[in-house]
C-alpha cells in the first residue's frame, strides 16, 4: 500500500488527510498523489476557443499556486509528491484518477461532525466510497502522530466479507497492529440468539482461518455498537466493508447512534466488497 491519493479542496479537513497520508507514506516508503478538482463552470467553458484556453490556463495556474502553498509543509519533506488537477466536479471521478495513477489507498478528509451514518448519506465522502475500487481512509480531525496499533474490523460475518477482512489484516500487519474482528448483535428483528451466533462465527472463521477470534458485542444499533466496542478496547481505527452499489449507508440502516457518534473522531477505512 505505497501509492496514496489525497483529494484536496484546500480546507482544513483535506489538510488533516494530507498529514495522515504523509505519515503513512513515510512509514511505508510510499508516494502521494494530490488530486484537486477545479470545477470550472460550463458558462466559462462555453466561451470562444481562445477565451476558453486563456480562462482554463488562468484557473490551472491559480490551482497550482494554491497547491504549492498548501503543500509547503514540513511533514511532506522527503516524500515523493505529484499533483493531478482536473476540471471534474463529480466526486465519483476520484476513482478514475485512482485507477489511472495505480493508487492503493485514498486518504480524504471529511467535514462530517455527526455520526458516520449521517456522514455517509448523500455526502461527497459517500460518493467516493461508493465508486472507489480501492480502500478509502476517512480522516475527521488532526492526527499529528497517527497510530495504527489497535484496529477494529466490523462486519456481519457473511462469506462475502472474506477478501475485505484479509485486506484489513494485511494493512494491520504493515504496522504490527492488532486486528479485532467484531460482530454487533442488535435488538429487534436482527437479534440473534447464542446458538445462531455460534453457527455464524463457526462458518466465518472456517473461511478466514480458525485462529481469528470473533468478538460479539451487544448494543442498540450497529453504529453505536461499533464505536462503543472500539472505545472499550482503545482502538485507533475502524475498518468496515461496503457494497459499492449501495454505498455505506446500508451498513448503518436504522442506526440510532448519531448522538453518541457526534464526538467520535476515529479514522474510518472502507473496503469495497
Amino acid at each position: 500500500m505505497k501509492q496514496l491519493l489525497v483529494p484536496v479542496d484546500f480546507s482544513d479537513c483535506s489538510e488533516y488527510a494530507l498529514e495522515v497520508a504523509a505519515q503513512l507514506a513515510r512509514k511505508l516508503n510510499g508516494t502521494i498523489t494530490i488530486f484537486h478538482m477545479m470545477g470550472v463552470s460550463e458558462s466559462v467553458l462555453a466561451k470562444s476557443e481562445l477565451y476558453e484556453q486563456e480562462e482554463a490556463k488562468y484557473y490551472m495556474n491559480l490551482a497550482k499556486e494554491k497547491i504549492n502553498e498548501y503543500t509547503n509543509k514540513s511533514y511532506l519533506m522527503g516524500i515523493p509528491v505529484k499533483t493531478v488537477i482536473q476540471n471534474y466536479k463529480v466526486f465519483e471521478e476520484v476513482n478514475k484518477v485512482a485507477q489511472e495513477q495505480q493508487i492503493d489507498l485514498i486518504v480524504m478528509g471529511s467535514h462530517g461532525s455527526r455520526g458516520f451514518s449521517r456522514l455517509f448519506v448523500g455526502s461527497n465522502t459517500e460518493k467516493v466510497v461508493r465508486s472507489a475500487e480501492v480502500p478509502v481512509l476517512v480522516i475527521k480531525k488532526p492526527h499529528h502522530d497517527f497510530k495504527v496499533e489497535n484496529v477494529v474490523f466490523a462486519c456481519d460475518l457473511e462469506a462475502e466479507n472474506r477478501a475485505a477482512f484479509q485486506k484489513a489484516l494485511d494493512f494491520s500487519n504493515l504496522f504490527n497492529a492488532e486486528l479485532q474482528l467484531v460482530y454487533i448483535n442488535t435488538e429487534g428483528s436482527n437479534f440473534l440468539n447464542s446458538r445462531q451466533i455460534a453457527e455464524k462465527v463457526a462458518d466465518f472463521t472456517s473461511i478466514i482461518g480458525n485462529s481469528h477470534k470473533v468478538n460479539i458485542y451487544h448494543d442498540f444499533s450497529v453504529e453505536q455498537g461499533i464505536f462503543n466496542f472500539a472505545e472499550s478496547i482503545s482502538a485507533n481505527m475502524v475498518v468496515i466493508p461496503t457494497h459499492g452499489r449501495k454505498g455505506i449507508a446500508h451498513f448503518f440502516k436504522g442506526s440510532i447512534g448519531e448522538k453518541m457518534a457526534n464526538t467520535v473522531k476515529l479514522p474510518l477505512m472502507t473496503i469495497k466488497i
